[in-house]
């Protein structure tokens, strides 16, 4: 039996965080026993058929080859570029008014938002915060004067700033 060839990896690229489900296309996959993005093992694999496999690219950083190993051998290798994620960002502010006291929650919408690790109103933190997902986190804000610039931190970095008036 001959060694797996790899024709074509789809997508190509995907974020450093993994994840990412990966289709690979080749010939002699039906006993595959590793997928290697590097060297580091595919969270999980599945062969779908003999000419193609299903992995989960694992976290990683760069340009790293993609191979199948079976026990024929090692594929020749095709090319993953792990992609930095983008910072989040804030389309709007919902409502985007509140008053000196605080405790109003203010819906932050935008995208990047899962995984919030904090919002800020200027320099002053929201007294609570819940991300309720890609699109949008719940932030309680805090007592305030003035306009503010709401900012979301999240691991891809922070936000742009969004104008809050306390009134």
């Amino acid at each position: 039996m001959s060694s797996p060839i790899l024709l074509a990896i789809v997508p190509s690229q995907g974020p450093t965080t993994g994840g990412t489900p990966v289709l690979l296309l080749g010939t002699g996959l039906t006993e595959t026993t590793a997928v290697l993005f590097g060297s580091t093992p595919a969270l999980s694999f599945t062969v779908n058929f003999d000419g193609a496999i299903t992995a989960v690219a694992p976290p990683g950083t760069g340009t790293v080859q993609v191979t199948v190993v079976t026990g024929s051998g090692t594929s020749n290798s095709l090319s993953y570029t792990y992609q930095p994620a983008a910072p989040p960002f804030i389309l709007a502010l919902v409502p985007p008014v509140g008053p000196a006291a605080g405790g109003l929650p203010v819906l932050i919408v935008g995208h990047g938002l899962a995984g919030a690790t904090s919002v800020l109103f200027d320099s002053t933190p929201a007294t609570n915060f819940t991300s309720l997902g890609d699109g949008a986190v719940l932030a309680v804000a805090p007592p305030g004067t003035g306009t503010v610039q709401i900012t979301v931190t999240t691991a891809a970095g922070t936000s742009n700033g969004a104008s809050y008036t306390y009134l």
